[in-house]
Formats: C-alpha cells, structure tokens, sequence
C-alpha cells in the first residue's frame, strides 16, 4: 500500500487544477493552493510511515 502514497497529492492537484481551469483562473492564481495540497499530504504520508515503523 505504501507504493501508491504518491497518487494522493497527485489526484488533489489534478482535481485542484480542474477546478481552477472550470472557475476560470490561471495555475499561477491557484499556486497557494497547490501548496496548501502537497503540504497537507506531505503530513499523511509523513504520518503513515511513522505508524508503519512504529507498529511493526
């Protein structure tokens, strides 16, 4: 399971770029956005590992 963690920000961000280009924004205009993505699953994935160390 741990092989397809780097799915997950890759499918938000392909949803947050559809989102922008529906609403008519620019990539540079959701840049935050996309930081806000890779930050927050940077923190799941970094949670995930952990708990696989600590658990087996």
């Amino acid at each position: 399971m741990i092989k397809f963690f780097f799915l997950l920000p890759i499918l938000m961000c392909l949803i947050w770029w559809k989102y922008l280009d529906s609403k008519g924004f620019s990539v540079k205009e959701g840049l935050k956005g996309f930081s806000y993505i890779l930050i927050f699953n940077s923190a799941i994935i970094g949670f995930f590992i952990m708990m696989i160390f600590i658990t087996s």
